[in-house]
């Protein structure tokens, strides 16, 4: 029995923290996963500038209001739900997800969740546990699912490396060249030929 893992940001939706980086101004929070591997470190800077910057929870989500998945994601994901069990992994909080599961035809998501203050300000962020990515193929995999998984950055690594199959989706050019015995799926078409040789076309 299969079961295909997705990251989301990049995967499947736009990467939120710029999309909000660009309508907000604040070229500071573009930093993402893609370039620095230490989740910890990346969400206490980018609390430290929202803190800053007095950006409330309410601002980021009027932002997330206007995203639309990537353009196919739907498609794929509607092709892939068709074909398999699906899980999207990722490390988002349920407050930023919530409107762009709905419009992915509310697939299964494991991911974080943010702490709010009284003023509405994000205060902080309780991970679901440590490394769940990776955590959560190893639980499949004991479950006896043969994984699939795919993913664009750092923090997806840990769940590519745990999965039965993996590719990687779009990534930069450096984070493929440092794991080159990955394969690379460059849109959506590569992407669904490589999950059909385990799920079927």
């Amino acid at each position: 029995m299969n079961l295909a893992t997705l990251d989301l940001e990049g995967v499947l939706v736009p990467e939120i923290w710029i999309a909000f980086a660009d309508a907000a101004g604040i070229p500071e929070l573009r930093r993402t996963t893609r370039d620095e591997p230490d989740y910890d470190k990346l969400m206490r800077y980018r609390l430290g500038i929202l803190a800053d910057k007095g950006v409330k929870l309410a601002d980021i989500k009027r932002v997330i209001s206007t995203l639309e998945p990537l353009d196919g994601a739907g498609e794929f994901i509607g092709w892939l739900k068709s074909k398999t069990r699906t899980v999207i992994l990722s490390d988002t909080f349920e407050q930023f997800a919530s409107p762009l599961m709905a419009k992915l035809g509310y697939p299964t998501l494991f991911c974080h969740e943010l702490e709010i203050s009284p003023d509405g300000a994000v205060s902080g962020y309780r991970l679901r546990m440590p490394d769940q990515k990776r955590k959560a193929v190893e639980a499949f995999r004991y479950l006896n699912f043969k994984v699939i998984s795919t993913g664009d950055s750092y923090n997806d690594l840990s769940m590519l490396r745990a999965a039965d199959n993996a590719v990687l989706f779009k990534p930069t050019e450096k984070f493929a060249a440092e794991n080159p015995d990955l394969p690379v799926a460059r849109d959506y078409a590569d992407l669904k030929e490589f999950f059909s040789k385990f799920v079927g076309a």
